[in-house]
């Protein structure tokens, strides 16, 4: 506010002054000179004072987060999906040594699996999380009878292995796919290549199977070849691209677009917007959306250095990639991090989120599961994929078997009924004197997550306005 009323003492000095030269002088080009030479001292003190900041567009305000249930429903459903996928396949998979093949079917000691157990990001104690799965894992121990040692052995159940046999064919009929896929994301990097641990991070977005380094890698020695990463990290390596196939340099959007007919590069394509029930956009703020969407729009698969930087148009080309990665991911969300990760090696801006959380008609930021995770909305409805990949379908199916006969096990009230015979022996060797404390983990944890859900939607609108803060100390710098 001072620096306001400052600016408008000085203005106003400076039309007094050429209110004083204009009645003593005759002259043009000596009122000119005049008054050039009155006023270059409040020019000079005028520059050193901060500009003021400028009409904040769309794109520089804070947009309102919108719970959306069915997005949140969408992330939240998968809770213990991934460390309960990496189980299976240590159970079930060729390569695990630990597993023990024999007539009952493949097993794995409860001593293996706690030894591998932060390797297979399990969330807590391996005996508690595997009874949290009856009907898919199998826990037994030998009868006291027979003079071995009680420990206990995990089996899975025969529903579990008809899935994972399911999920080897298709896992086989979508190599081709998969391969494309991993090829158009070399090809929206910028240097045409990408760090092996952040593909090793995407890889179940990716619908790739644990070994595709061994498995789809040197199928297409067209496509990929493994490079020393140049990082300069000793032993990192990096997937490098050896083909650039321009039939697949055609975005979602575009080939949306070819369908009608009459697309040609550089034309405007708006993007499809859903916000959530409750959304309201200001006037100004659609109008600005409106036009937005008719600007040029620039294929992910382009270069876009030449673009100015915090433009509009420079902006929906980040929407454009960010759009197209999604596409490229099997469920159509990831992590933010993973994103932001990705950012650094195809070109995108340092305030990813700030764009993100500004496009809530495309993406949705859900907090749920203790992480924030970007959706495309466009690729939802309510809670299921408007187009569902066969993983996708096996996946529901892997989650729908996690959560089948808990009611059988669980009664309210009550704790979970042991599945082995010998309740004595499992309790000596798994410490079940600290399970009482442990079975309400759980219940605080979800507690917890809806405690934190504020504070986490808080993260999200600072993160935004620190980087609001970012570009305004810039300008004025």
């Amino acid at each position: 506010m001072g620096d306001s009323l400052v600016r408008f003492a000085v203005v106003a000095a400076a039309d007094a002054v050429a209110g004083f030269i204009r009645p003593h002088q005759t002259d043009s080009s000596a009122n000119f000179a005049a008054a050039t030479m009155l006023l270059r001292p409040l020019r000079r003190f005028l520059g050193r004072l901060p500009l003021a900041q400028p009409h904040r567009t769309f794109v520089d305000a804070r947009v309102t987060w919108v719970r959306d249930r069915g997005l949140d429903h969408a992330v939240e459903k998968e809770k213990y999906l991934q460390p309960f996928h990496a189980l299976k396949d240590f159970l079930l998979l060729p390569s695990s040594a630990s597993s023990s093949p024999s007539s009952s079917g493949p097993s794995l000691t409860l001593t293996s699996i706690s030894a591998h157990a932060a390797q297979l990001h399990l969330p807590f104690r391996p005996i508690r999380f595997i009874r949290l799965f009856p009907s898919a894992l199998i826990e037994e121990s030998p009868p006291p009878s027979s003079g071995v040692p009680p420990h206990p052995v995990i089996r899975p159940t025969d529903e579990l292995v008809r899935l994972h046999e399911d999920e080897q064919r298709a896992l086989e009929a979508a190599r081709p796919d998969s391969a494309d896929r991993l090829l158009r994301l070399l090809m929206i990097a910028r240097r045409r290549r990408l760090p092996l641990t952040l593909i090793d991070r995407l890889r179940w977005d990716l619908g790739l199977p644990r070994d595709y380094a061994r498995s789809i890698l040197p199928d297409y020695p067209d496509y990929f070849q493994i490079v020393p990463s140049t990082s300069g990290v000793p032993g990192a390596l990096d997937l490098e691209l050896v083909l650039y196939r321009k039939d697949l340099a055609v975005s979602a959007m575009e080939r949306y677009a070819m369908k009608f007919g009459g697309y040609k590069k550089g034309m405007s394509l708006p993007f499809p917007l859903h916000f959530s029930r409750g959304f309201d956009l200001q006037k100004k703020v659609r109008n600005w959306l409106d036009e937005w969407q008719k600007l040029p729009y620039i294929s992910p698969y382009e270069d876009a250095s030449h673009l100015k930087p915090k433009s509009d148009l420079a902006e929906k080309w980040t929407v454009a990639v960010l759009h197209e990665v999604l596409n490229l991911l099997v469920p159509k969300k990831t992590e933010k991090e993973n994103l932001i990760l990705l950012g650094e090696h195809i070109g995108l801006p340092p305030g990813l989120t700030k764009v993100i959380t500004h496009h809530p008609g495309i993406f949705y930021v859900s907090n749920k599961l203790r992480t924030h995770t970007v959706v495309l909305r466009e690729a939802y409805r309510r809670d299921l994929l408007v187009e569902k990949h066969p993983l996708m379908g096996l996946r529901y199916q892997y989650s729908h078997l996690m959560h089948k006969g808990k009611e059988t096990v669980v009664e309210k009230g009550k704790k979970p009924r042991r599945a082995a015979a010998d309740d004595s022996a499992l309790t000596d060797i798994a410490g079940e004197d600290e399970e009482g404390e442990e079975d309400n983990e759980e219940d605080d944890e979800e507690d917890e997550e809806d405690v934190m859900e504020e504070e986490e939607l808080s993260t999200i609108e600072s993160e935004d306005l620190e980087s609001d803060d970012e570009d305004a100390n810039q300008s004025a710098r």
